[in-house]
């Protein structure tokens, strides 16, 4: 287990962020860990230090760095109500006792003690990657747990950032406080690995897809529920697994048995690409999201889209893809029936969406905004420390976080301007094939 702290910041012009909340790196399942993935990646590519926190029974053999950040394992109490916030008690202490410049805390239940960097006057930020309080998986205490979590992330750290218009709306009329817009990104897989198709049976625009981890918000029962009345001799592949979710998990495979459902598990890389690549539809039919990764991995992909009609799904759609009444499996069914009978004009519709998509929700972009807040984290903190009449920075105090100019410096990004068609290149895809 890895246990050594990050290197020590010795660059005036460096920023050292210790990032907490996430189960762990390398990114394999989960919003939270792809983002703080890909937008640690890009903090260290402008040379910064990118410290991410590991869970030690998330991998067995963590790396100790990974696309340039460094990566940090300490243990955790491994159960469903106490793995996270004994986690981040454990990484909060560590990331301050190393000398974290920033602390950015990822989702409302790690932010619970995101109020404990500011005691050491050392910066701190909170994502808010939904309001995970109101999952089903979660009894009275947790929830009143998550809610109080939720509260410190509105009021506790320095900055508080959330990754949809719809979740900033929600929060302002709770809580009446501002919060800064900073949405997930996407990063497509290039390669392909057909070969799942032969291990599943599948064949190429024969098979529905939901990806996603095999949780009750994620809505996967109702989409069981939906195709085992619908007429249609495709295969629904559901991709994806527990999370401390066995019993759900399993209910789902006996429901699904006699109804040509696949269970592959978690599906990554190339081999999760080409499922998308090749999948008549894409199916998200969650009751609660905060900016869903998933989907727009699957409009990037070219992939037909049906998912539930939530505010943050409905985001980023817009006029892409179709929507069914969240939480109504019978209205999915009758939605699905129409989609799988209009599937032609559906794949047109997501090839023009995947020629906009990446340019939109662009990871580069998310970074610089990122460190835009970090450097406005930073210099707050230095006129706090003027106005208590405290001493100069010395060298090892906070240090800028412009750094390294971006690749994309001086792009501001739209995520209200109309869609519009890119020069980058479309992924290839298959014309859908009609059921």
């Amino acid at each position: 287990m890895t246990t050594a702290g990050c290197p020590a910041n010795q660059g005036e012009d460096r920023v050292k962020v210790a990032y907490i909340g996430q189960k762990g790196l390398p990114a394999t399942y989960g919003g939270v860990e792809r983002h703080v993935e890909e937008l640690a990646a890009r903090v260290a590519a402008r040379g910064h230090l990118a410290c991410v926190y590991n869970r030690a029974h998330y991998d067995p053999s963590p790396p100790s760095s990974y696309r340039g950040i460094e990566v940090v394992t300490l243990p955790s109490i491994a159960t469903k109500h106490l793995d996270a916030i004994s986690h981040v008690a454990s990484c909060t202490a560590h990331a301050l006792m190393h000398g974290a410049d920033v602390v950015h805390y990822h989702a409302i239940g790690p932010a619970l003690l995101s109020w404990l960097p500011g005691l050491a006057n050392v910066g701190t930020l909170v994502t808010v990657h939904g309001r995970d309080w109101q999952r089903p998986k979660w009894g009275g205490a947790a929830t009143l747990a998550l809610r109080a979590g939720e509260f410190v992330a509105m009021r506790a750290p320095d900055a508080t950032v959330v990754v949809s218009r719809a979740l900033a709306e929600e929060l302002a009329q709770t809580y009446r406080r501002p919060t800064h817009f900073i949405p997930n990104g996407i990063s497509l897989e290039e390669g392909d690995d057909p070969g799942i198709l032969g291990e599943l049976g599948l064949e190429p625009g024969r098979y529905v897809l939901f990806a996603s981890r095999l949780v009750p918000e994620k809505g996967a029962h109702y989409l069981i529920e939906a195709w085992a009345g619908l007429d249609t001799d495709l295969t629904l592949v559901m991709a994806g697994d527990s999370s401390f979710s066995a019993d759900y998990v399993q209910s789902l495979r006996v429901a699904g048995e006699r109804e040509h459902v696949v269970f592959p598990g978690y599906v990554f890389g190339a081999r999760l690409a080409t499922l998308f690549r090749e999948a008549a539809l894409f199916v998200l039919p969650s009751d609660v999201e905060g900016l869903p990764i998933v989907l727009l991995e699957a409009l990037g992909y070219g992939t037909p889209v049906l998912a539930s009609d939530i505010p943050q799904n409905r985001e980023v759609l817009g006029v892409m893809g179709r929507t069914f009444a969240a939480g109504d499996a019978s209205d999915l069914r009758r939605q699905l029936a129409l989609a799988l009978d209009d599937l032609p004009a559906l794949a047109e519709q997501a090839a023009e969406a995947a020629t906009w998509i990446a340019d939109v929700y662009d990871w580069d972009l998310v970074a610089d905004q990122t460190l835009a807040l970090y450097e406005s984290v930073l210099a707050g903190g230095r006129a706090r420390r003027r106005r208590r009449g405290a001493p100069p920075e010395t060298a090892a105090g906070p240090r800028r976080a412009n750094g390294a100019a971006s690749s994309r410096a001086g792009r501001t990004p739209c995520y209200d301007c109309p869609r519009r068609q890119s020069s980058a290149r479309r992924p290839e895809r298959r014309r859908a094939r009609p059921r």
